[in-house]
């Protein structure tokens, strides 16, 4: 007998019925860019669409996010001052634990997450404190890491997100948020963070390029995948809630890997560099909007349960009229 597949997809309703993967918009976190001022809000030349934000201006998004169905945010700021050890990071003025305690007091719905990094903040654009000789002491920056952590959570964030690819780092954080009676504040892990060619228009929104060298000393070698589960092991074994893997679109078989070899809830940033592409491709017409669905389709089916994405609003709306 001839086997016929093609009857499950004469239309749109069945092929909706049998289909495998589906996204869902409380899957989706939203990155904002924070910086300090007024009544600004400035879009990003490399990243069509996505705003800086002022304190001030931040009201009117955090209630269209809402209205489009988006439940969680990740917090990137930018501070007015930066120095050698990132002091403005943990500032309890900071520009990201102000926007924290703005955004809980109109939406205490909405899931804040922040970055835990020291490269914004930092006068030399390296996620840490720096030796003599310019390399990063993984060790000195846990300290710094932490109290970044907590300050944070002392300004009302539900979850912290650690990107700087230091060794011992969740675990660090881990004991100081407990220590400092925030044991239900959880820990997103950039488990997997590629030293890769896909941040540039973040460097530029976030003004975190380093002034010297490079990050591949504590980013990963995008050659290697068996050291990606090393990272997402050592990252559960030492406390985080979910792991991470970053970028998304040319990583999907890691986020693969980690579905089937971690026990944790997965996550998998869709990057700067990932969303400019098609957002330019769509606007000079080489592409429909509906290659945007598919790319971050794409990521859910290789085993993504989070999807950190600047789509995040487009795929909202999408999600409406499908």
């Amino acid at each position: 007998m001839l086997e016929r597949p093609r009857r499950l997809r004469v239309s749109d309703s069945i092929r909706s019925l049998v289909r495998e993967t589906k996204l869902h918009v409380e899957e989706l976190i939203y990155p904002l860019f924070i910086v300090e001022g007024e009544n600004i809000k400035s879009e990003i030349a490399s990243m069509p669409e996505v705003y800086h934000f002022s304190i001030d201006k931040l009201k009117e998004e955090i209630e269209e996010i809402k209205a489009l169905g988006i439940c969680a945010v990740l917090l990137f700021g930018i501070p007015k001052e930066k120095d050698t050890c990132g002091s403005e990071a943990f500032a309890k003025d900071g520009i990201v634990q102000k926007a924290v305690r703005l955004i809980k007091s109109i939406a205490p719905e909405i899931i804040v997450i922040t970055d835990v990094c020291m490269c914004e903040y930092t006068s030399h654009g390296h996620c840490g404190i720096l030796t003599e000789s310019g390399y990063v002491d993984n060790d000195k920056t846990l300290d710094f890491l932490t109290k970044i952590a907590i300050s944070h959570a002392e300004a009302g964030a539900d979850m912290v997100a650690p990107s700087d690819m230091m060794d011992g780092r969740i675990v660090a954080i881990r004991e100081g948020l407990d220590e400092a009676g925030y044991i239900n504040v959880s820990i997103m892990a950039y488990s997997a963070k590629y030293a890769s060619s896909f941040y540039g228009p973040f460097r530029e929104a976030a003004h975190s390029a380093p002034s010297f060298g490079n990050r591949k000393t504590y980013q990963m070698d995008p050659a290697n995948t068996n050291e990606a589960l090393r990272e997402g092991q050592l990252d559960c074994q030492e406390g985080a809630d979910i792991i991470m893997v970053k970028p998304a679109l040319s990583y999907l078989d890691i986020i693969y890997r980690f579905k089937a070899n971690l026990n944790k809830p997965i996550a998998a940033y869709n990057v700067s560099g990932e969303y400019s592409m098609l957002k330019l491709a769509v606007k000079n017409g080489l592409l429909s909007e509906e290659a945007i669905y598919e790319s971050v389709l794409s990521i859910k089916r290789a085993g993504a349960d989070i999807i950190i994405t600047y789509f995040a609003k487009d795929i909202a709306r999408q999600l409406r009229v499908k």
